[in-house]
């Protein structure tokens, strides 16, 4: 693949102008991701692979996109998710015409080969429709060549990769702005448009329907049922969240986009395009809490192999295919409006003792499961003499901060012993419970507040919601007096308008400092149902699940008062932990807590 630019690349004047985050459905095959607009044009596509330089890039101000759109501007937009998918339908309303447009990046998917199927159909009326693509490699830094029309198929290629478009026919090629064309429909139509990239040549022939009915079987396939959850839609939606972020190595990437900014103009803007272990073991436990799914073996599989690989020195995040991530440099693009343009991410050096204890969780749910294998274990094993080792020292804790003596990571690793220490037989189990008592005893004498809630840190007697996902875990027990009156503290401090945040920032309000954080409001309804309260658990699932726009995506973060996401999208995570709480909140309806 040629490399990213170093100097500024000219934007066309035919890119797509940007919408607001709430606006954008996402389509993803598990190997990379698509993000898409109201009015049908493709503004973002890394390919082949998640952290691959971007073929599309008009999300953060470059060029590249594949546009399939009503030329007539005067319309309504809208559009659906078939069930249990992320198959996206788009839907344009005026006074004489319905027009739609299936989108979907094909599956099962290859990590050197992406197939993007786009089916547009007249529903009521005529439909004349715009064709625009221009795949730009390298972030928008280069052309694809030698574009020829053979068969009705057009083909090009360039920086690595082969392009193959079926259905265009009558389009022609324009040197500065690519494939550019008009669909006419006659009422009840339908006309098919594929796009295939490839770094292999080319694949089997293009055949729509066929391509269509695959990617809807292996849908069906992946996902399952979740009719007897709360909030059951959201639920499985949020599973195919989790499939389509997941690739076939097993890596699931923390969000499909970089550069989206947290916050304007601040310089918060990251690129999430990796695996984060910590989030893996989030999504891991999430569907163990369902059920022995596939996205359970791919977590445990992931993990394993990077803590068997990397031991006491693994790292908090990888690419999807298990590699370093890159270091994190800028990019000469405009970016999203308050963003900043990056590439790779600092936080892969840091040490987050923390995540040990959520892989320990992961590996002993994935053990009642009896889908813990050989290779698990041993990776338990490492684990835990990991944190035997390490969990004395200052490290960077949930939030990737400066290393201190976090309280969260003490309680995260105690409760990950315990957990696994549940489903170890013999001195394995019994040395990883010592431990835990060992740690959690050291815990309560540096980090319990004489008032009986715990402190943020060692040295810091700050609310911080980070400790609701401890809390929420069991640990300490649901009885101890410390999880209620932490639980309340955090509520009290932190809680707004029914959202949550992290933490105080000295100088600045909750909401102004940052959004409100999503994954705390989700952990803080686990937390309050772990303390008897199914009531008050089920008002911070709902208000939560109530910060997305209308494709039901959640970024990290939500601006309460303008009522718009913030970050990258979408945040694994966040869904990762819908999940979980529809599942709990069901539970907690049909038992004893």
């Amino acid at each position: 693949m040629d490399e990213e630019p170093d100097m500024p690349v000219p934007v066309p004047d035919d890119v797509p102008s940007p919408w607001t985050l709430r606006s954008y459905s996402v389509l993803a095959d598990g190997e990379r991701g698509a993000l898409l607009d109201p009015e049908g044009r493709i503004v973002w596509l890394c390919a082949p692979r998640w952290h691959s330089a971007a073929v599309f890039s008009a999300l953060i101000g470059g060029p590249g996109h594949f546009t399939l759109e009503p030329a007539d501007r005067w319309h309504v937009r809208g559009g659906s998710y078939d069930d249990g998918t992320l198959t996206w339908t788009s839907r344009w309303v005026d006074a004489d015409r319905v027009v739609e447009c299936r989108n979907a990046l094909a599956t099962p998917a290859s990590p050197g080969r992406l197939v993007l199927l786009r089916r547009a159909r007249a529903v009521r009326g005529d439909a004349l429709l715009r064709l625009g693509l221009d795949v730009r490699p390298g972030f928008g830094a280069h052309r694809l060549r030698d574009p020829r029309l053979e068969d009705g198929v057009w083909t090009a290629a360039g920086s690595g990769l082969r392009l193959r478009l079926l259905g265009a026919r009558t389009a022609s090629w324009d040197p500065e702005r690519g494939l550019h064309g008009e669909l006419r429909l006659r009422e009840g139509e339908q006309h098919d448009v594929v796009l295939e990239l490839s770094t292999d040549g080319d694949g089997p022939p293009l055949h729509p329907d066929a391509l269509w009915a695959a990617t809807e079987r292996e849908w069906r396939r992946a996902v399952p049922d979740c009719s007897g959850l709360a909030a059951p839609r959201d639920a499985r939606h949020a599973y195919a969240v989790l499939r389509g972020l997941t690739s076939s190595a097993g890596g699931m990437v923390a969000a499909a986009t970089t550069s989206l900014p947290e916050r304007a103009n601040s310089g918060r803007s990251y690129d999430y395009r990796f695996t984060w272990l910590r989030d893996q073991c989030y999504a891991g436990l999430a569907v163990a809490a369902h059920g022995p799914h596939e996205l359970l073996d791919s977590a445990v599989r992931f993990v394993s192999e990077r803590i068997l690989g990397d031991g006491d020195e693994v790292r908090p995040a990888y690419t999807v295919t298990g590699e370093p991530m890159p270091r994190e440099r800028g990019l000469p693009l405009p970016g999203y409006p308050g963003g900043s343009d990056r590439v790779g991410n600092e936080a892969g050096s840091q040490f987050q003792l923390d995540m040990f204890g959520e892989a320990l969780q992961l590996f002993a749910a994935a053990a009642r499961h009896d889908r813990l294998g050989r290779e698990g274990r041993a990776a338990a094993r490492i684990a835990a003499d990991a944190v035997e080792r390490r969990w004395r020292e200052p490290d960077a804790g949930l939030w990737e901060l400066e290393n201190r003596w976090w309280t969260h990571s003490r309680l995260s690793v105690v409760c990950g012993l315990r957990r696994i220490a549940d489903v170890s037989p013999g001195r394995d189990g019994r040395r990883y419970a010592d431990l835990a008592g060992t740690i959690l005893a050291e815990t309560r004498r540096r980090c319990l507040h004489p008032d009986g809630f715990w402190r943020r840190a060692a040295d810091d007697d700050g609310p911080e919601a980070a400790l609701l996902l401890s809390l929420a875990r069991g640990c300490p027990e649901g009885g101890d007096p410390a999880t209620v009156r932490t639980r309340e503290r955090v509520e009290r401090h932190l809680a707004e308008d029914g959202y949550l945040y992290r933490f105080p920032h000295r100088g600045a309000p909750l909401g102004e400092a940052e959004g409100a954080f999503l994954l705390c409001s989700l952990h803080m309804a686990l937390a309050t149902l772990r303390c008897g309260d199914r009531a008050g658990a089920f008002r911070w699932f709902e208000r939560t699940r109530a910060a997305c726009g209308p494709p039901g995506l959640f970024a990290e973060e939500y601006d309460v008062r303008q009522r718009q996401l913030r970050g990258n999208v979408p945040q694994a995570f966040v869904h990762a932990l819908l999940l979980e709480c529809a599942v709990r909140l069901k539970e907690a309806g049909a038992r004893p807590l």
